[in-house]
């Protein structure tokens, strides 16, 4: 299996000292589903911000066979969707649809092909309808939709997931777990969720104190009675 993500001896400090990463080394291959699980702190989220270059790091980080850096970043960010964890941190233009389309105008279709794109991502959340609507007027359930919607609508090989599952109810996490499922993109999934990591990931690595603790089929990893509650998840 092709890779379509590497990263190695992946280190973040942030500007107040804290350590995020220790030297952390995953891969993660082409249409793969990885789930990514670990304690409050462990560094999920900032693992995936250095990925799309949000935060500055040392190691090494390579997408879709480009290498991660400062003249690389934008290339990079247009082959990777990242879920941020605050939905509302992706949702910024007047209406959902003009928010879904961003990412296909940008990638280079014209406008009537990007607003079709968006329409489809929006349906695919169950959103349809509500295209002219303000995000600002939505449950948080429903922001957590419609900012899937946007990185759908780009043509990506890798989605980063952070905590896709918050804020949904029951009817709303089944057809997201449904949704990914059907997805041909590879997934590094964060989440505390692991009912859901259990359900669509095949392979899970446990990521604690900044490095990575464990990694292999998720089945083994989380049927370890002594290796979750050793990094706190059971």
């Amino acid at each position: 299996m092709s890779e379509i993500l590497s990263i190695v001896d992946l280190r973040v400090t942030h500007h107040d000292g804290t350590v995020a990463l220790r030297g952390a080394s995953l891969s993660v291959g082409a249409g793969q589903r990885v789930g990514l699980i670990g304690p409050n702190g462990a560094g999920k989220t900032s693992l995936l911000l250095a990925v799309m270059g949000a935060l500055p790091f040392e190691g090494r980080v390579v997408a879709d066979a480009l290498a991660l850096g400062k003249h690389t970043v934008d290339e990079v960010r247009s082959r990777c969707g990242m879920i941020f964890q605050d939905a509302g941190d992706q949702l910024f233009m007047p209406t959902l649809l003009e928010d879904a389309a961003f990412g296909p105008l940008n990638q280079g279709q014209d406008p009537p092909a990007a607003q079709r794109t968006a329409r489809a991502a929006l349906e695919a959340v169950g959103l349809g309808g509500l295209g002219r609507r303000s995000p600002h007027h939505l449950s948080a359930g429903q922001m957590r939709c419609a900012a899937l919607a946007t990185v759908l609508a780009m043509n990506v090989k890798l989605l980063l997931l952070d905590e896709p599952g918050a804020n949904l109810d029951a009817r709303g996490r089944a057809r997201l777990i449904t949704l990914l499922a059907q997805r041909p993109e590879a997934m590094l999934l964060a989440t505390h969720d692991l009912d859901m990591v259990r359900r669509l990931c095949p392979r899970t690595v446990v990521l604690d104190e900044g490095r990575v603790a464990a990694d292999g089929p998720t089945a083994q990893v989380l049927d370890d009675r002594a290796l979750m509650e050793a990094h706190g998840l059971a």
